[in-house]
C-alpha cells in the first residue's frame, strides 16, 4: 500500500493504482493537461471509498510506502483506464523497467492491453 501525498494531505491506496497515478500524472503535465481521476482508497476509519483528484501540470503529488499494511484498495478497472488514459497521451512511450521499482509492474496479473 501507498501514502499519496497531495493539497496537504494524504490517502491510502494500493502500490499499482498509485503508480498508475502518478505515470498519468506526468503525462498529463507533459502535455500541458488537466483531468480529473478517481481512485480506491482506504478512509481514515478504515473504510473503502473513492478519492477525486485533479491532477494537471501544477500537481505536486508524491507517494510512500506503508510498512506492514493490510487489505489494499484495488481496482483492476481503475488501473486499466489510468493506463489506457496515459498511452492516448504518450502512444509511442515504452516501457518504464527502472520506474518505482518498489511497485511490482502494473501489467502482472491485468490485462491492460484490452481496450476500454
Amino acid at each position: 500500500m501507498r501514502r499519496v501525498y497531495y493539497a496537504g494531505s494524504h490517502v491510502l491506496t494500493s502500490d499499482r493504482v498509485c503508480k498508475a497515478m502518478l505515470r498519468f500524472a506526468r503525462a498529463l503535465a507533459e502535455n500541458q493537461s488537466s483531468d480529473v481521476v478517481s481512485i480506491p482508497v482506504v478512509t481514515e476509519g478504515g473504510s473503502r471509498a473513492y478519492a477525486h483528484f485533479l491532477l494537471g501540470p501544477a500537481s505536486q503529488i508524491f507517494s510512500t510506502p506503508v510498512e506492514n499494511s493490510a487489505d489494499e484498495p484495488f481496482d483492476a478497472d481503475v488501473v486499466r483506464d489510468l493506463e489506457e488514459r496515459t498511452r492516448l497521451l504518450h502512444p509511442s512511450t515504452p516501457d518504464w523497467p527502472d520506474e518505482m521499482i518498489d511497485v511490482p509492474d502494473l501489467d502482472l496479473d491485468l490485462d491492460l492491453d484490452r481496450r476500454i
